[in-house]
């Protein structure tokens, strides 16, 4: 039998947060004396905490290391008794005291453990479930005596559960040395707990196995050749613009173009609209080899409207900047007022004080006017490139209207779009129904839809669900699938850093984070009340994250999952409609499936949703749902 071990070995070396030579000791100790049947998480993404490694067995438990490669010798280290409070762990060098608490592995791995018991694993049996879990700390290099010495104050506050030492065990160097396992890990080579079921193990699993995204980020970016000419090329005049299907690869190919321009040492403007949009592409850049440079830090990453204000601010023309949102809208401020301005500054610098760039690439073009394009344009330098993508279907802000036949001849474009029509992301399912709805609901003049790669079979699993609720109930029943799919094991590997929630509005939004929080699941989300500290949220929103993303279908334009829960109020109007389809084909297909739930308000589309595989009325009256919970 082979051992599972994840990450595998073969990509420890790319990991983001390399091992320490403390961490590889403990890992190939595990490997050696481990019965095959555990399984080693290395650096799980769990809810937002990161515990060194997690080992878990579907029929004996369950167990977390903390590992640290101190050396209690090069720093001095204390622990320091306080009154009705856990005592304090401190560092002392070169006469200066500072506070470790925050990585004192005492308290640490009890938090590890009391998480794994209340919220990871809900259906473990209450209290004794507890002597399931194995919490363990790990000083490879450093002795026992000092070891024992210095944390006995932790220990002896601790000691309702220190007194299971079996549970807690603290090891050094020595038990290491002497491949003393049943030391390190005491119920290593039990062979079966009866507490342990098979459920506890899916809903610990879920948590523990790998993030797709983190897998992703340590491949090369994938690309067919039509893909790879319009990364590796460009036209006589310098401009292009593509258009295409949603999954076709369009931000793909912006992002590695962005690279490859990078590579050969050209300075690169990269605009969306969307704030959110930024981390998306950067992971992806980060991706191509051929970049030959640092594409976070060195390719400028910028929403349209930030980079507006970075030139009105480095500029010198911060009051005008600020007057424009106290004598207009802020929606007029951000659409004409604020582009404007810019684009005044831009022709006064005679000087070449605005940053120039050898190629500005916009991607989400549909979302932009081509006002904002003009005003791009002066910031391409003679004979630079400019790219923009597009897909018309997703038309959220009703702006691809406005480029028209004329638009486009006046915007530097010759010649036809340049179109990429496989969708190389939507589960062959998804893409049927997604398809469908484009058909019923949107505007057909407008529509670019996917299609599948040659000789697909589409034999990847996808769960599809379709929720129909009255609107008192969306926080109610999004919570309960967010849940669900928790404690399902379906898809059998998906993590629940990959879980995503979107919603049409802030408000459910924060209602369901709220939700989740009360029982312990972190998220997040981008739906904060206040503006800005929404925008900063924004900022901060990247699918690396270890905690359930939650943001709105706005937010998530550009961006995919392999799993989602959407949520559409009732409403059935021109953006709404735009919203959900651009919500359906964020879904991603993976070889171990994909899941995607749509909870729906709206009573006209009710009729669609039944067409689902898995379709589900639950419109009863709030209090009615309530005695079914």
């Amino acid at each position: 039998m082979k051992r599972i071990i994840s990450p595998p070995r073969s990509q420890l070396d790319k990991l983001r947060q390399p091992l320490t030579p403390g961490e590889r000791v403990v890992l190939e100790f595990f490997d050696r004396h481990l019965p095959p049947q555990w399984e080693i998480y290395i650096q799980p993404h769990l809810n937002g905490l990161r515990p060194d490694f997690v080992l878990l067995n579907p029929n004996m438990g369950i167990a977390v290391f903390e590992v640290k490669d101190w050396d209690l010798d090069a720093l001095s280290y204390e622990v320091r008794p306080r009154e009705h409070s856990a005592p304090v762990l401190l560092g002392k060098k070169d006469g200066k005291t500072f506070s470790l608490q925050s990585n004192n592995p005492v308290e640490k791995i009890l938090q590890y453990k009391k998480e794994i018991y209340e919220i990871y694993c809900p259906r473990l049996k209450q209290r004794a479930g507890f002597g399931l879990i194995t919490a363990g700390i790990i000083f490879p290099f450093a002795n026992m005596d000092p070891i024992r010495e210095l944390f006995g104050p932790s220990t002896q506050y601790r000691s309702q559960a220190y007194q299971f030492a079996n549970l807690h065990p603290i090891v050094g160097k020595e038990a290491l040395d002497g491949d003393d396992i049943t030391t390190v890990f005491p119920k290593a080579l039990n062979g079966y707990d009866k507490r342990m079921t098979q459920d506890a193990y899916l809903d610990m699993r879920n948590w523990l196995v790998e993030p797709d995204v983190a897998a992703k980020q340590r491949q090369p970016v994938e690309i067919d050749r039509v893909q790879r000419n319009l990364v590796t090329s460009r036209t006589k005049s310098g401009y292009r613009r593509i258009k295409g299907a949603a999954g076709s690869g369009k931000s793909l190919v912006l992002a590695t173009r962005a690279a490859e321009l990078l590579g050969q040492g050209k300075q690169v403007l990269v605009v969306t609209f969307n704030i959110t949009l930024i981390h998306y592409l950067m992971d992806i850049a980060v991706r191509w080899p051929q970049s030959g440079g640092k594409t976070r830090s060195d390719i400028t990453w910028l929403n349209f409207h930030a980079w507006c204000k970075r030139v009105c601010i480095t500029e010198g023309f911060e009051q005008d900047y600020k007057a424009l949102f106290t004598q207009q809208h802020d929606e007029n401020a951000l659409r004409i007022g604020l582009p404007a301005l810019t684009g005044r500054i831009i022709d006064m610098d005679t000087e070449d004080s605005v940053q120039r760039y050898d190629a500005v690439l916009v991607d989400e073009g549909q979302d932009f006017l081509p006002e904002w394009w003009a005003i791009l344009r002066k910031v391409c330098k003679p004979d630079g490139e400019m790219l923009l993508v597009a897909d018309a279907t997703q038309d959220i802000y009703e702006t691809a209207e406005r480029w028209t036949n004329e638009a486009m001849k006046g915007a530097g474009f010759r010649g036809n779009w340049v179109e990429l029509g496989i969708s190389y992301r939507l589960p062959k399912v998804v893409q049927k129904h997604a398809s469908n709805f484009a058909r019923s609901f949107l505007p057909q003049e407008s529509l670019s839809l996917p299609n599948s790669p040659q000789g697909d079979l589409g034999l990847e699993p996808c769960e599809l669900r379709w929720l129909q609720v009255n609107e008192d109930m969306a926080n109610e029943v999004c919570s309960e699938e967010l849940l669900r799919l928790t404690t399902s094991g379906s898809p059998g590997t998906l993590a629940f850093a990959d879980l995503t929630f979107l919603s049409d509005n802030r408000k459910t939004g924060y209602e369901v984070v709220k939700s989740l929080g009360s029982k312990g699941i972190k998220v997040v989300h981008t739906y904060d009340p206040n503006d800005k500290e929404q925008r900063r949220q924004k900022v901060g929103f990247y699918m690396g994250d270890a905690r359930i993303k939650a943001t709105t279908l706005h937010s998530f334009k550009g961006w995919e999952s392999r799993a989602l829960v959407i949520y559409l109020g009732n409403h059935t109007d021109a953006k709404s409609l735009a919203l959900l389809y651009t919500g359906l084909t964020r879904v991603k297909r993976h070889p171990d499936g994909s899941c995607l739930t749509v909870v729906c308000a709206s009573p006209a589309l009710e009729e669609f949703g039944k067409s689902w595989p898995d379709f589900e009325s639950k419109t009863l009256s709030i209090a009615d749902y309530m005695t079914l919970l």
